[in-house]
């Protein structure tokens, strides 16, 4: 078995076995120890794992244990399961720094939802320590262009061919679709990540002042030059330089950014001095280079030395199973930066984003994500109208769902919220109705184990 991601401690074996089950049906890698002992012979620094655990056992308690994890790594998570009458000690060992606490009996859904948000804020900290010292994480392209589509599998495919080619590369893309994110993924990855990533964005510098930026200048070569300045190009040897809206460039400026492609030397503004550069080019674009080549829009020399490499970033409209991958990724990300937990995700809200063209792509979806942490629902409101307004219409399998989760949540209702008694009512094992709730949404406070 590879390491655990999630270590569940409680001494009681059935209710130890019963939140087993519970979390590897929702994909988890489980280990299950019935003291808090043998949970800390399974950790060290590097552990990937989150630590769910009881509060009351004998020996080592929960607290106890939490002591002693913290003295391991404080930043690895641990979830304390607790009784009422210990939610006022769980709140303090929320001050001393446990990640969350869950209420008896565990809500399946709420202890999922709990455990996926310390989860991925354990792996952004594994992500970023690796970043830090240097060293590659287990999947880096994954983590920086997330998504399982096959869209974005081809395009991470294409981009680690690319990582230690040195050759220069056009990324096409529609607003927001993360080139980027590609660029520098390019870059950190790369066999130039020792040097500098320096980013320019064409389309928002004077036309008067580009040519200074990219090439820098010489005192006295313009009114205002007062001291020499180092241009972009040249602040990028031996690192990569990244051309952002490169379709916004002036003809004059692409003239010289040609010659420098081809020698890899340039001319400071007011120098005759040549200087040799070490740089590798990633040139960004919305626009169609060769279109606007045909119609004088950009020279078409440059456009022939720009496109040895051209990838196009795919649109989310072209990638909607990674929707809420993407979103839970953002809120994740959002959270942890604030110090918040991410609000749970239903599946209606997730299959209504799915829905959604997201003209302004990955970066419309992060930041739409961020508002959903600030609690603005009114934009998720508008998405409903939205779809609404289209006429998107349910599908004979969304019917079909909808009406499973009525029954279930009546039969939960009629119940009292007894799983065992609700399970036999229903025809079906609890393993199962465990599994329908967590994709229905369905439990909450309703829901017992019993």
């Amino acid at each position: 078995m590879s390491a655990p991601k999630v270590i569940l401690v409680d001494d009681d074996a059935e209710v130890l076995e019963a939140w087993r089950l519970t979390l590897e049906l929702d994909g988890f890698e489980v280990a299950a120890r019935r003291s808090g002992d043998a949970a800390l012979a399974l950790l060290n620094r590097d552990s990937a794992a989150v630590i769910v655990s009881d509060v009351r056992m004998p020996g080592r308690d929960g607290f106890g244990l939490l002591s002693a994890v913290t003295a391991i790594d404080s930043e690895i998570p641990v979830v304390l399961i607790t009784g009422h009458a210990d939610i006022p000690m769980a709140v303090k060992a929320i001050r001393d720094g446990a990640w969350d606490f869950v209420e008896k009996p565990a809500d399946p859904v709420l202890l999922i939802e709990t455990v996926r948000r310390a989860s991925e804020y354990r792996r952004l900290i594994i992500e970023n320590r690796a970043l830090r010292a240097g060293v590659a994480p287990e999947d880096p392209w994954a983590a920086r262009l997330v998504g399982n589509s096959p869209a974005i599998a081809k395009l991470r495919g294409r981009l680690t061919l690319l990582a230690d080619a040195d050759t220069d590369v056009l990324l096409f893309g529609e607003t927001g679709t993360g080139k980027e994110v590609a660029a520098r993924a390019l870059h950190d990855l790369g066999q130039r990540r020792a040097g500098r990533f320096v980013a320019v964005n064409c389309g928002a510098i004077p036309e008067t002042m580009i040519e200074s930026e990219l090439f820098g200048h010489e005192a006295g070569a313009f009114t205002g030059a007062r001291e020499r300045r180092i241009g972009k190009i040249e602040h990028a040897s031996g690192g990569t330089l990244f051309l952002d809206e490169i379709e916004s460039m002036p003809m004059a400026a692409q003239v010289r950014l040609l010659r420098a492609l081809q020698e890899r030397r340039i001319e400071r503004l007011g120098s005759n001095r040549e200087i040799a550069v070490d740089i590798r080019i990633v040139a960004a674009t919305k626009a169609d280079l060769a279109a606007l080549a045909k119609t004088g829009g950009f020279r078409a020399d440059l456009v022939y030395r720009l496109n040895v490499v051209t990838l196009r970033l795919p649109p989310l409209r072209d990638r909607r199973e990674d929707i809420p991958m993407l979103f839970r990724h953002f809120l994740a990300l959002a959270a942890a930066r604030v110090g918040r937990s991410a609000p749970p995700l239903g599946r209606d809200l997730l299959q209504r984003l799915s829905r959604q063209d997201w003209p302004g792509n990955v970066r419309e979806l992060r930041n739409a994500a961020e508002r959903s942490l600030l609690g603005m629902d009114e934009d998720f409101e508008d998405l409903d109208t939205a779809a609404t307004a289209s006429g998107v219409e349910r599908t004979l399998e969304e019917e079909v769902a909808l009406a499973e989760a009525e029954a279930i949540g009546a039969a939960l209702k009629r119940h009292g919220g007894r799983i065992g008694v609700t399970a036999g009512a229903l025809g079906i094992t609890r393993k199962t109705l465990y599994l329908k709730m967590r994709r229905y949404g369905l439990g909450g406070s309703a829901a017992l184990a019993d």
